[in-house]
């Protein structure tokens, strides 16, 4: 008996009219749903007239409930699979699932649509031709701030999620890692208090101490700028980033790209 098909699919990160029609249409086809959260999806579910059967796919049980459900495709059914918001697998439960779908040879496929990040990075008005998603940070100060330092020299846009009870901590951090940075600050996208702050990270950070704190957030903070530095100070910040625990090769090639450097001509030296 052939296999069934997983079907990957993004639901709205808060306005119910960014579903697509396709995404309703599959809905409605597949055996089997597999939601984060039964309860949050089924209000989404009966919004659209869609009553299928329902089952738990949240991180602490996504192991089990990644062979449960691979059980179910491999004899034929078909599965779609949601989060509670956006895309499944992007910083929400689903990697598991979708890994052990394409090692057993099952056709996995995608039903693109809402996603945190591009809506943020598409109004930022900072570069968008290339970026670093980092999805959420450590809980933890100490922890954050070193993820932050690993990236204070990749010069493409850095983006972030953060949860609400930390935004606050997470933003000092951010402003005392990367210093006087543009930012664009972003939460509850395409809610009724959609909110966008921006400004350097000092700013945005006085303006949240005014803010209501509430909903998911995306952070976007600027790349580091091109500067001109000598070879010298160029093999300095590859042996920070390899005290960091970097590999050279890693180092070289992020120090090259920052500043217009050889990647063999830094590689070479930084081995002398």
């Amino acid at each position: 008996m052939p296999a069934g098909l997983l079907y990957i699919v993004a639901t709205p990160i808060g306005n119910l009219e960014d579903i697509t029609f396709r995404a309703v249409r599959i809905l409605k086809e597949v055996d089997l749903i597999a939601a984060e959260d039964t309860r949050h999806s089924l209000k989404l579910l009966r919004h659209f007239g869609i009553s299928k059967p329902l089952v738990s796919y949240w991180s602490e049980k996504e192991k089990v409930r990644t062979e449960e459900i691979m059980n179910k495709l491999l004899t034929g059914l078909s599965v779609a699979l949601i989060s509670d918001a956006g895309t499944p697998g992007i910083s929400d439960p689903g990697a598991v699932l979708i890994r052990r779908a394409v090692e057993e040879g099952v056709t996995v496929v995608p039903i693109p649509g809402p996603s945190a990040v591009i809506a943020a990075l598409c109004v930022s008005g900072l570069s968008t031709e290339e970026f670093l998603f980092m999805g959420f940070l450590p809980p933890k100060s100490g922890q954050r701030r070193k993820k932050l330092g690993e990236a204070v020299l990749e010069p493409r846009t850095l983006v972030f999620y953060e949860a609400p009870h930390r935004i606050v901590e997470t933003m000092a951090d951010m402003e005392a890692v990367f210093g006087a940075r543009r930012a664009v600050v972003m939460r509850e996208i395409t809610k009724l208090y959609e909110e966008t702050l921006r400004g350097t990270l000092s700013e945005i950070n006085a303006a949240l101490g005014k803010a209501t704190i509430a909903g998911e957030y995306v952070i976007m903070v600027e790349g580091k700028a091109p500067e001109s530095v000598s070879v010298d100070e160029a093999l300095g910040e590859i042996k920070i980033l390899m005290r960091r625990g970097k590999g050279r090769k890693e180092s070289v090639t992020l120090v090259a790209a920052m500043y217009g450097f050889s990647k063999k001509e830094l590689y070479d030296k930084s081995l002398e």
